[in-house]
């Protein structure tokens, strides 16, 4: 069975948009669109759609109360913010109120597609900014995450463990903390801390002057002995231990 999407946007282009590109995966179908949020919620209980793809700034109920009342209503309804904001006034409320993906509207549509099948499949996406943000506030506040939410607690020191994919973050499993910073290298150590604060392989390549291949090759390596699965993960690990360099 195809992935039933709810379009929420207040731009009736933006919709247009993403709902022809949506129409052209074989495994999609939207199955209705909303221009606020009140009117998202009503379609949400009404259609029961697998994944809400949304924008935070909608007219009537924005996009952080609407994603809060749909999880409270129907928390099996996967959310997905499609915004333009990456600051942390945005970032922190929207994670808070449950949504399981934060992504900007400069996303690649190949990207936005596989982003909307990994949050269907159960796993978070976060756009490295965003997940920079958060390394930020887990940082300088002890927030941790918890299923896909972040949630104050000083004494939780165990995030969830992720799946093999930049950004994305399992919500059930957690960190393997065996590991420590000397079993790396400097440039392991040096990726690891760029990771940590948001940067794609890319960013990280030119920050380095290295290649986005040798990055990838760092990434796998550290990840390979610190015992974790993903660059979030390490991200969060990193963190939370006081390695950030």
């Amino acid at each position: 069975m195809p992935i039933t999407i709810l379009l929420a946007d207040d731009h009736a282009m933006v919709r247009r948009g993403l709902h022809v590109f949506l129409s052209t995966q074989s495994d999609m179908e939207v199955v209705g669109e909303a221009s606020n949020g009140l009117e998202a919620l009503e379609q949400a209980e009404e259609l029961h759609p697998d994944v809400v793809l949304m924008d935070l700034h909608m007219p009537v109920l924005d996009g952080i109360e609407t994603a809060r009342r749909i999880r409270t209503l129907l928390p099996g309804i996967r959310i997905i913010v499609l915004t333009s904001f990456s600051d942390q006034d945005h970032v922190v409320p929207a994670v808070r109120a449950g949504v399981k993906g934060y992504l900007l509207k400069d996303i690649e549509p190949e990207n936005l597609a596989v982003a909307i099948r990994n949050v269907h499949a159960g796993q978070v996406e976060l756009h490295p900014a965003a997940a920079g943000q958060l390394m930020h506030v887990m940082a300088s506040s002890e927030l941790s995450v918890n299923d896909g939410h972040l949630r104050a607690n000083a004494h939780t020191d165990t995030p969830p463990q992720n799946k093999e994919q930049h950004g994305q973050v399992n919500e059930s499993c957690s960190i393997d903390r065996s590991g420590g910073p000397d079993m790396l290298t400097r440039r392991e150590r040096e990726v690891l801390g760029l990771i940590a604060q948001g940067l794609s392989n890319k960013e990280i390549a030119v920050q380095l002057v290295i290649t986005e291949k040798t990055v990838k090759t760092h990434v796998s390596h550290l990840l390979d002995k610190l015992g974790l699965a993903d660059r979030t993960q390490a991200a969060l690990h990193a963190v939370r231990n006081g390695w950030v360099v």
